[in-house]
């Protein structure tokens, strides 16, 4: 069976497993569920009453990003991903990945009503932004093809297309431009401030974790088993996709820090942008492009290290390996 393509009225069946990986990031996903009002953020918001007005600032622009960019993940999700797997795992996953986006907005949200926000504000805020409001048009440029009635996941062009959306989605927004984010917000734990919010951040992390590995395995697995794609060229595609997200990440921090707080500044945020898109590159079998160190090394790496293969270089065979012994 093959992973991508219109699913058909038997591809329903869970055993036996054709996609194990699958599964597994749906009992961990399971075993990782959590519910925002089990955080208590009280002593939260008496430190963010005490913070600067460039703080303050800081949490609201980041906030003002998150809040809808999960929904926009869960509409990628349901519209250019979801209908276009035959594999009955990771349906199953994908359910639970939607749930989880939806349970960070709600999270998110918590978040506004608790602290002093104008609400109003702050949602307009990524409409009014040029440079968040150019985050979510490269988004919607890939989003927007998934959802046409025109597109044919048969054809090499389809397929590429489904990567494409998931590269924009999966690689740039949750694995680069939310790790961005994750760094600001517990860079204020790092002062010992926000702690607990920054343990909703450490939850949402271990959710995203999940998101990223799902999302690697589909891209890498769809290449594996169409041999068609892996061209030089295509390959650049990727990484360009990439290298464009980079910049407009650095386009949306520069307005996020126009002064620079405690211990963080634009410069140094992008260089933490730069870092995580390199081993996102590597993940994905390609060569770095920025070759800058980690200038916060005081995150975790934990969720950031993937099992390398470079598919435009050489065959990957952990899956048929999976397989076997599944």
């Amino acid at each position: 069976m093959a992973l991508i393509g219109k699913a058909s009225p038997t591809d329903v069946n869970l055993h036996p497993s054709q996609y194990p990986w699958a599964r597994e990031l749906y009992d961990q996903a399971v075993r990782n569920t959590w519910y925002p009002h089990e955080i208590v953020l009280r002593e939260d918001l008496q430190d963010f009453e005490a913070m600067t007005e460039d703080e303050q600032r800081a949490v609201k622009f980041v906030m003002a990003f998150f809040n809808p960019a999960e929904l926009i993940v869960n509409r990628s999700l349901a519209l250019g991903v979801y209908p276009y797997l035959k594999s009955a795992e990771c349906h199953l996953y994908l359910v639970k990945q939607m749930w989880e986006e939806a349970n960070h907005c709600v999270a998110f949200e918590y978040v506004l009503e608790t602290f002093p926000f104008d609400r109003d504000e702050i949602y307009k805020v990524h409409l009014e932004t040029p440079s968040m409001k150019k985050k979510e048009d490269f988004i919607n440029k890939y989003m927007e093809r998934m959802t046409e009635q025109s597109l044919d996941i048969e054809t090499a062009e389809g397929k590429k297309d489904f990567i494409r959306n998931l590269v924009a989605t999966n690689i740039v927004m949750e694995g680069t431009w939310f790790y961005s984010g994750f760094m600001v917000m517990l860079s204020f734990r790092q002062r010992n401030k926000l702690r607990n919010f920054g343990s909703m951040i450490n939850w949402v992390i271990r959710d995203e974790s999940l998101h990223l590995k799902f999302g690697i395995n589909l891209i890498l697995t769809i290449l594996e088993e169409n041999a068609e794609l892996l061209t030089a060229d295509f390959a650049d595609e990727i990484r360009n996709i990439i290298i464009e997200g980079v910049n407009c990440e650095v386009e949306y921090n520069k307005d996020l820090f126009p002064n620079g707080i405690l211990g963080l500044n634009a410069e140094y945020v992008n260089q933490y942008v730069q870092y995580v898109a390199d081993r996102r590159l590597e993940e994905l079998g390609l060569e770095p492009y920025y070759n800058v160190a980690n200038p916060a090394k005081w995150m975790t790496t934990a969720t950031d290290v993937y099992e390398l293969v470079n598919f435009f270089e050489s065959q990957n065979t952990n899956y048929e390996v999976n397989n076997k012994a599944s």
